[in-house]
């Protein structure tokens, strides 16, 4: 309750985040659940975001260096459409390529 009266859980958890000052970092980190849509089925198909650092760096899994290398062409479109709605805390500012088997996530 704030002030003496009930308040929605979102409400209470959007004040906490925002006085934790982790607000950026979960917008950030839903660059991670954005990727297959601003990306299309056909680069999600040999891709996965995998992680999001506190300096807006993105880590994507691709399946091979040839792909790795045609992304890395592609990054500045990729990072314009992945950025389209996100706020200003959660701009991605750089991805990295890393190439392996999409099967399994590899445990950090």
């Amino acid at each position: 309750m704030r002030g003496g009266r009930p308040v929605r859980v979102g409400e209470a958890l959007g004040h906490w985040l925002d006085k934790a000052r982790l607000g950026s970092r979960l917008e950030l980190a839903q660059a991670v659940e954005r990727w297959a849509g601003a990306v299309g089925p056909q680069i999600a198909a040999v891709t996965r975001a995998e992680l999001v650092n506190a300096y807006g760096t993105l880590w994507v899994r691709v399946i091979s260096s040839a792909w790795a290398n045609e992304l890395s062409l592609m990054t500045p479109r990729i990072l314009a459409q992945l950025n389209r709605g996100a706020g200003r805390g959660g701009q991605i500012r750089e991805i990295r390529w890393l190439t392996g088997d999409l099967a399994a996530p590899e445990r950090r």
